[in-house]
């Protein structure tokens, strides 16, 4: 059995925080998850036992138990080790989230992945244990709104929010919107600054650069294709998602699943798991 659910924020929320999604998952073959890259900084609160995550599907990293997990951009997916059952709660963060709930740039947990409650002290931990005690998803959906909201209030007349520059907003939103096929050149243009100090800038607030963000966007739009109810076939995959051709699709899904499209869809256990929309406005 596999099911999920997915909710949007309160209003107040929306600017930082991009979706919630409640899982469980039971009766699935053992295996390895790839947590692909994307735009999100995901952080996730396990509802049963911690999670055995590695920060690289290849390189030899060590799994550590999470029993909840927050990271920054990626560009490689996190291997998370499973036995056929998990049960949580994800939620998906802006950059701008990062700022204004984590009181960081996004740039400083990228690549990374740490306890939640290390960025959110004993809020996190309250915030765990109020999750693992609510018995409906709609409750604990709830329970995210009413958390994240103190947490923003906790900050309120601070300058967190506000650091990010405005060129960097719009190059991010540009970028996002186009998933991937905007030069940042225009930006810089019309911002007056020169594109490698716009780049260098952007780097700095998100942790990756404009070009490898939008690879990691492309990809993004790959992957959602590909683990779609009715997938296309991978030609299709591939010119839909804006690359030139399968051959690339094919590199850059290897280098940031460790595995080919073809072996990455044989060993992915967590293929068909499929959200329904919580009942929230």
């Amino acid at each position: 059995m596999a099911t999920g659910i997915g909710a949007r924020p309160a209003p107040a929320l929306r600017e930082y925080v991009d979706s919630y999604v409640g899982f469980d998952l039971r009766g699935l073959p053992t295996g390895v998850h790839c947590g692909p890259p994307s735009r999100a900084l995901t952080a996730v609160i396990s509802l049963s036992d911690p999670f055995e995550v590695a920060s690289d599907v290849d390189d030899g990293s060590p799994v550590t138990r999470f029993g909840s997990v927050a990271g920054g951009l990626m560009c490689r997916s996190v291997a998370i080790h499973h036995d056929g059952r998990q049960q949580g709660v994800q939620l998906s963060l802006t950059p701008l989230g990062a700022r204004a709930i984590y009181g960081m740039p996004a740039a400083e947990l990228a690549h990374t992945l740490v306890p939640l409650e290390d960025l959110l002290g004993t809020l996190g931990v309250e915030l765990a244990d109020r999750l693992r005690d609510a018995s409906t998803w709609a409750a604990r959906f709830t329970v995210l709104d009413q958390l994240l909201l103190r947490t923003l209030g906790r900050g309120a007349g601070s300058d967190r929010v506000r650091r990010m520059h405005p060129e960097v907003a719009e190059a991010w939103r540009r970028l996002v919107a186009a998933r991937g096929w905007f030069q940042i050149g225009a930006v810089a243009a019309e911002s007056g600054w020169s594109r490698r100090h716009l780049t260098e800038r952007f780097r700095g607030e998100m942790g990756l650069t404009p070009k490898t963000l939008a690879r990691v966007l492309r990809f993004e739009h790959a992957h959602d294709l590909a683990t779609a109810r009715d997938p296309l076939p991978w030609a299709d995959v591939a010119t839909t998602s804006g690359y030139a051709d399968q051959a690339h699709l094919v590199r850059d899904w290897s280098e940031f699943t460790g595995r080919t499209p073809t072996a990455w869809r044989h060993s992915e256990v967590l293929l068909g798991t499929r959200q329904s929309p919580a009942d929230r406005p």
